[in-house]
């Protein structure tokens, strides 16, 4: 079979040099990405289409994950001798489709040889649609229930009836690489897909805060971005355990500015880091207004922290626009499982800090365990991680159970409000310092937020000799594991 690629609107701007520059990159990405999940193929090169001739059905939905691809569709082509012989085909092609529904024809001429054509756009339409008629419900050019296409050049045509759109934008690697922040959350792997489709070649930059729970949940968000869309690239995730520094901070630093002085930490730490590496910007998921660090004030504050431009294409996003994004990608139900930690949230954050008195607060914290976090960094290298080998399978289970104490470690006004029949309320910084007095004897179940806290202390007591466990995803899922008559509606 064929395969037809159109390539985006974005190279048809460009200079004719820069256009075949980045259309040899977007071939040789293709070329990947086919190279990836199917055997044998060929690309026939043209000015505005690529034409893929491939054995297997499914590798049309391979072409339309390609940056660079405006819309691909599954053609037959057919070698015509005159306008009536590729009616006749093209009529007995297209019957069943336009069978009992309104219809209209979309004809297309191309090539450079286009004048020797003896037959125009406006000819195919005319006949076909004649031809096709007495089968169909009539001719609708606005809103037809089917729509047949043509593209005929020079000896032959493409037929088909499909089109699957692309992601568009420019090839991947043609702007250049940067540094993307990602934390597995809804955000950042949205941002991150949106600077893949305008060019960039993307490495990943993750600070671990809630342990391995946390880092497991990341790789399975970043793993799908990734396989999915990074074709023609490797990218690497660098993992950073920022908690020592984090614990600093949190013993030095007033707590309303913490999540600011947390970021400005972060950006430090990722300018460390890219001084050694060729990236020409970091990127972030962070939208105006969306959390507490995120006004437009608290932005100003941060952003001077990084000696590279920020790139923050979510900046005027809704929440819902961002989640709908998600689920195109393919990571919705991944990150929403992963979520954001929550464990650094003071009860009443600066939302307009002032640069000079972040600065102060900023240099109360140990900058030395920052470098050391940056110096014992892990490198993934995410085309070659076996998802399926990494889990933290010790840690999680779905329900609770029969005989383990149930410490619920997420605000006391959200434990007030419901609570698993049973469970203590614990608050979760307390629980960090004072798990160590718990009784060895005994089982425990944690849950929190949306199951990053209560991974975490999970693991480290795990690793103190504790039978320890978390519910993965959080307070959500543990109530919709409960049975309808199990009180989980009570207190």
């Amino acid at each position: 079979m064929r395969i037809l690629v159109r390539l985006s609107g974005d190279l048809s701007t460009k200079a004719r040099n820069t256009r075949k520059r980045f259309t040899t990159r977007l071939v040789e990405n293709l070329s990947y990405a086919l190279e990836s999940h199917h055997e044998d193929f060929e690309i026939e090169r043209r000015w505005s289409r690529l034409s893929v001739r491939v054995d297997d059905p499914a590798a049309a939905e391979t072409c339309a994950r390609v940056f660079g691809v405006q819309s691909v569709s599954p053609v037959d082509r057919y070698h015509w001798k005159g306008l009536d012989d590729l009616v006749a085909h093209a009529a007995e092609r297209f019957g069943d489709s336009v069978e009992g529904r309104t219809f209209a024809v979309r004809a297309r001429r191309g090539g450079h040889d286009v004048e020797s054509i003896p037959f125009t756009s406006a000819d195919i339409e005319r006949d076909l649609g004649t031809a096709l008629l007495d089968r169909s419900e009539g001719v609708d050019l606005t809103q037809p229930e089917a729509t047949v296409s043509i593209e005929v050049r020079s000896g032959h045509a493409d037929l088909f009836t499909e089109i699957l759109p692309g992601p568009g934008g420019l090839p991947l690697g043609v702007e250049g690489k940067a540094l993307s922040l990602v934390s597995g959350g809804f955000d950042s792997a949205v941002a991150s897909w949106l600077m893949l489709k305008r060019g960039l070649s993307l490495d990943y930059l993750f600070f671990n805060l809630g342990g391995l729970a946390h880092e497991v949940g990341v790789l399975r968000v970043m793993k799908v971005v990734a396989d999915r869309w990074s074709y023609g690239d490797r990218p690497r995730l660098v993992s950073i355990d920022l908690r020592p520094a984090v614990e600093s901070m949190r013993e030095t630093v007033t707590p309303r500015y913490w999540q600011v002085v947390l970021k400005r930490l972060m950006f430090l730490a990722a300018s460390e880091l890219t001084r050694r590496s060729p990236y020409a910007a970091l990127v972030t998921g962070e939208a105006v207004g969306q959390v507490s660090s995120q006004t437009l004030q608290n932005l100003a504050v941060i952003s001077p922290a990084s000696e590279l431009p920020v790139l923050r294409p979510l900046i005027g996003f809704n929440k819902e626009e961002i989640v709908d994004l998600s689920r195109h990608i393919g990571t919705f139900e991944l990150s929403a499982a992963v979520g954001e930690y929550c464990a650094i949230l003071p009860r009443n954050p600066a939302t307009h800090a002032k640069l000079r008195v972040i600065g102060d607060e900023e240099r109360k914290v140990d900058l030395d365990l920052l470098s050391q976090a940056v110096e014992t960094r892990r490198t993934i290298d995410l085309r070659e991680l076996d998802v399926a080998a990494i889990g933290a399978t010790t840690l999680e289970v779905e329900r609770v159970p029969a005989d383990a104490t149930v410490l619920d470690l997420r605000e006391r006004s959200a434990f007030d409000s419901w609570h698993y029949p049973g469970a203590l309320f614990f608050d979760y910084g307390q629980a960090l310092r004072g798990y160590g007095s718990f009784r060895k004897d005994t089982r425990y179940l944690l849950y929190c937020e949306v199951g990053l806290k209560s991974a975490h202390l999970a693991e480290l007591m795990q690793r103190d000799g504790f039978e320890a466990h978390h519910i993965r995803g959080g307070v959500r899922q543990l109530r919709s594991s409960l049975e309808p008559a199990g009180g989980g509606s009570g207190r």
